[in-house]
């Protein structure tokens, strides 16, 4: 039996405030040190930014990694305020934009030319040898 969510619980995807709205993932503006990513994902998950922080700057040290992450959700991750994150507003100012679409279309044709030829592919630098001649071959 499924009981509906208590008041202050998930009811799985939306997170409901104590205000009764869902919560969302928004880039925020209060404590923010450069982009608002981490003390938008802490006020989210309800943990400290600072931890968020001191992860990504671990996951810099080795490899870089923090920095990748941290790029990518402040082009995915809406600022809060906004509906849209920068990719989504960069995508639809441009989308008409003849470069766009050549992208676009180049994209799809080289997706679909790949998704094609993974069968016959062979790997960089393998060796496939020669076929070895048979009797018949040599029969004259």
């Amino acid at each position: 039996m499924c009981l509906p969510p208590q008041k202050g619980q998930s009811d799985g995807m939306n997170e409901m405030n104590s205000n009764g709205s869902v919560k969302q993932l928004r880039r925020t503006k209060d404590g923010r040190i450069v982009g608002g990513v981490c003390s938008g994902v802490g006020d989210y998950l309800g943990v400290d930014p600072n931890i968020l922080r001191v992860a990504l700057a671990v996951a810099t040290l080795f490899g870089g990694f923090g920095v990748g992450v941290y790029a990518v959700a402040w082009l995915l991750v809406p600022e809060e305020g906004s509906q849209t994150s920068i990719v989504q507003d960069l995508i639809s100012k441009n989308k008409d934009n003849p470069t766009v679409q050549d992208i676009k279309t180049r994209s799809q044709e080289a997706w679909a030319k790949a998704t094609h030829s993974q069968s016959s592919y062979s790997a960089p630098g393998s060796y496939t040898p020669p076929a070895r001649p048979t009797d018949d071959d040599t029969a004259v």
